[in-house]
């Protein structure tokens, strides 16, 4: 009864916490249970030689839109390798496959499929497999009712219905992280599942939000400080939603990091900021705390219309505290190519967001360093059964079909236009977030130009010269940047 969960990661160091709860929570099943975890890059045949050699009954694969592809290449590869008798019953789950649509290509190789959270459905589905009944902790009855085998249009699989998992009776998995993992890697962790907005883009908000039990939370973070985690990584969309929870999770890794230094990682709502919260973010020392902010647009109009929440004024003022008293580093999101938004729109946007965090806006001597924030770039993604798609008629939407989904051009942003701010993304992203030549930084940003405008000539330049805007040597980019008339 060999069972192996499996994904392909976007890097060796991000482990999966999700495989980890799937494990926890197979019951009497877990010791017949092996975790496989690769990365994107990882050669084929290294993938495919240790899924072989594990010689699994049941493989479960944890598909997301950054290894959909690589995995559905892992599985056709799979299918050549497997002798007669071999294959494994195979169960595809994970936020890419929970809302596909039921002809996709990758289902054709799947026999089960369980769409939204695994815990108690991949359970169930194993005693299935092994033992033709439902021995879980539900009766028969509710687990049939509310699980729903159906069969795919183009593919002789099953799809489990989405069950919401209760956090307060599933088991945590954090005691399978391995010292490796401690050691070298990140560490997720979740204190609340879901997210109470509606963003169009996004699948955060589809389920209810979840609160996982506190105190018990807190000691299981203690347990990871003692064994030595360098870096937490909350998968909380909202962290300070619930500010007294918010607050005590902070005073908590406040003390913790005073003891031993360490850095963890919140994505919060930029519009949550009470004095109390404030003060303890001010507490924290360098290195410490990093903080991701989700503004995604400044356009009032196109955050109106894709239900974007907050007021984009408290949140630039929060942004502006954070910059300027505190010694968070801060990581801000913008996704470019959203319905209704020109290049015009977002080239101000971003020189306002830029002003923000770089201190010019009001003129202070006191400007945070460049490296203590960071501009992420993102492109629109159509993400499967996210509502953004309502607007494709209207706002002349097109995305690609093939995993990630992102947008090729709109109404307001064409093709050409979508292209230079994908090229700028690159650049921005090995020049400014990596922080990868302090020493020129002055000389590329001068106070008060035109940041973006500036930067998307440079980064056009750059391509002209490179001919691509990936696997650049570092030493061939800075003679380049020094070279190049700015």
């Amino acid at each position: 009864m060999n069972i192996v969960l499996a994904t392909i990661n976007a890097k060796w160091i991000h482990p999966s916490l999700a495989l980890r709860l799937l494990k926890a929570n197979l019951g009497a099943l877990e010791e017949q249970c092996e975790i496989l975890e690769f990365a994107l890059r990882q050669p084929l045949n290294e993938k495919v030689d240790s899924i072989l050699t594990a010689e699994p009954k049941l493989l479960g694969l944890s598909v997301s839109i950054w290894n959909h592809l690589a995995t559905l290449e892992l599985l056709k590869a799979l299918e050549e390798k497997w002798d007669v008798g071999q294959k494994p019953v195979i169960v595809l789950g994970g936020p890419e496959v929970s809302w596909l649509f039921e002809d996709a290509e990758i289902f054709q190789y799947a026999d089960y499929v369980i769409r939204g959270e695994g815990e108690e459905s991949f359970r169930s589905l194993c005693y299935e497999v092994f033992y033709g009944s439902q021995q879980t902790k539900k009766p028969d009855a509710e687990l049939r009712q509310s699980q729903q085998f159906h069969n795919h249009k183009n593919a002789e699989s099953a799809a489990i219905g989405e069950i919401i998992v209760d956090v307060n009776k599933i088991e945590t998995a954090y005691h399978l992280y391995t010292d490796e993992d401690i050691s070298q890697k990140l560490i997720y962790v979740e204190a609340t599942r879901s997210c109470p907005f509606n963003c169009e883009f996004c699948q955060g908000g589809l389920q209810p939000v979840r609160e996982f039990p506190l105190e018990p939370f807190l000691a299981n973070m203690e347990t990871l400080v003692k064994r030595g985690v360098r870096t937490f990584k909350f998968l909380d969309r909202s962290f300070n939603l619930n500010i007294e929870r918010a607050k005590k999770i902070l005073e908590f890794f406040l003390a913790a990091t005073r003891e031993r230094s360490f850095c963890v990682h919140f994505e919060i709502v930029p519009s949550r900021f009470p004095l109390e919260l404030k003060e303890l973010i001010r507490r924290f020392s360098a290195g410490t705390l990093r903080l991701e902010l989700g503004l995604q647009t400044l356009n009032l109009q196109t955050r109106a219309l894709i239900q974007l929440s907050g007021n984009l004024d408290k949140e630039l003022e929060n942004l502006e505290f954070l910059c300027r008293e505190t010694n968070a580093i801060l990581h801000v999101d913008l996704i470019a190519g959203l319905p209704g938004e020109s290049i015009d729109s977002f080239h101000a946007g971003f020189d306002r967001l830029w002003q923000v965090l770089s201190g010019t806006l009001a003129g202070s001597p006191g400007s945070p360093p460049f490296g203590s924030f960071e501009i992420q770039l993102g492109i629109l993604k159509c993400l499967p059964g996210t509502p953004i798609i309502r607007h494709n008629e209207a706002y002349g939407m097109k995305y690609s079909p093939a995993p990630p989904y992102e947008v090729i051009k709109t109404n307001a942003l064409s093709a050409a236009e979508l292209d230079r701010i994908k090229n700028f993304a690159r650049f921005w992203e090995l020049i400014v977030n990596r922080n990868s030549f302090p020493d020129l930084i002055p000389r590329l940003f001068p106070p008060g130009e035109n940041v973006f405008e500036k930067f998307i000539t440079l980064s056009d330049r750059l391509f002209e010269q490179f001919g691509r805007n990936w696997g650049i040597d570092r030493a061939d980019l800075r003679l380049m940047l020094e070279n190049l008339p700015i």
